[in-house]
């Protein structure tokens, strides 16, 4: 099941599949659709853990409002997944508190 009609980056247009990494292991999506929805393919619904009590946090409003989908893309810390589109050989981490570091 994937996404086609994001309500804020549009209608998908068919993308080839493509290799990103998260947290070091090779996944498969979609260029162009949003990172979250390959996450979300490919089974994975921690983005995030939050800092003070570590709890885990993943995809809730899916528009770019919210930090619940936050993770670490390209060695940048913070980046809404949601509405980030997925690019080939992406390096995804899951974040820890507020970005500090991938641990």
């Amino acid at each position: 099941m994937r996404l086609t009609n994001h309500p804020i980056l549009g209608p998908a247009a068919p993308g080839r599949e493509v290799v990103f990494f998260l947290d070091g292991v090779a996944a498969t999506g979609l260029e162009g659709e949003p990172l979250a929805a390959a996450l979300k393919a490919a089974g994975v619904a921690v983005h995030r853990y939050t800092k003070k009590h570590r709890r885990p946090r993943g995809l809730f409003c899916a528009v770019g409002r919210c930090t619940d989908c936050v993770m670490v893309v390209n060695g940048r810390p913070n980046v809404r997944v949601c509405v980030t589109p997925l690019e080939e050989g992406m390096r995804v981490a899951t974040q820890y508190g507020a970005g500090e570091g991938v641990k």
